[in-house]
């Protein structure tokens, strides 16, 4: 039996495709067979490659752009634009299939369901350093009781890394925040109808705090998965 097909996407720099080995190993433990998605260029190649997927990871990266709110800090480098455009079409391809977006990845989603971006939550929204970059440590989030997140979890506070200047401001249709740290940033969203889930700290890189979201994946690609 096949497993699940799940697309990976890449970060982009000087015209080189990278990606942390962290996802694909979090997405091959939890029973995944993890797929790396090129930088395309047109909607017929993504609508073909879509068509081998069952579901679909977009990773984390550097700022981003779209429904952006005040600039960009100096420190946080704009996504380039072949990845930008890439990205929005595999993400318009999978649009019928489970999405798990980390980081930069939620921040798309949202971006792309109408939503804002806060360039740098720090500096706007006077909220505390959530860049490990800029000196942060791991922080306690706290997840919505009846959320999908809770229930994939278990449990209704995390430890969780963080790696973000950015952070989600008005939340785009369809969706809602699942957990907050203690400033009030919003640490992941979900869609109502089951589809999106999304996280501003970075699963893959937990270990086993953070495998069931991977694994959640799976199950809802399990749903979806067609034959070659």
């Amino acid at each position: 039996m096949i497993r699940p097909r799940i697309g990976i996407t890449t970060s982009l720099k000087d015209g080189r495709q990278t990606l942390d080995r962290r996802y694909v190993v979090a997405v091959e433990r939890a029973g995944g067979l993890p797929i790396i998605v090129p930088i395309m260029e047109s909607a017929e190649v993504a609508s073909n490659l879509a068509a081998l997927l069952d579901g679909l990871i977009i990773t984390g990266g550097p700022g981003i752009t779209r429904g952006l709110i005040g600039a960009l800090p100096a420190d946080l480098p704009a996504v380039e634009e072949a990845r930008d455009r890439s990205d929005e079409l595999i993400y318009r391809a999978m649009a019928d299939r489970p999405f798990l977006g980390i980081c930069y990845g939620m921040q798309f989603a949202n971006a792309m369901a109408g939503g804002t971006i806060y360039g740098d939550v720090e500096r706007q929204c006077g909220a505390a350093v959530h860049s490990a970059e800029r000196g942060a440590g791991e922080h306690e989030i706290q997840i919505e009781h009846g959320s999908r997140l809770a229930a994939i979890l278990g449990v209704e506070r995390l430890r969780a890394n963080t790696h973000h200047i950015q952070a989600v401001a008005d939340l785009g249709a369809g969706l809602r925040a699942a957990a907050r740290t203690a400033d009030g940033v919003i640490e992941a969203l979900e869609s109502a109808d089951g589809r999106v889930l999304g996280a501003q700290f970075h699963p893959e890189r937990m270990r086993e705090r953070g495998l069931p979201l991977f694994e959640d994946l799976i199950r809802r690609a399990e749903g979806h998965s067609t034959p070659l």
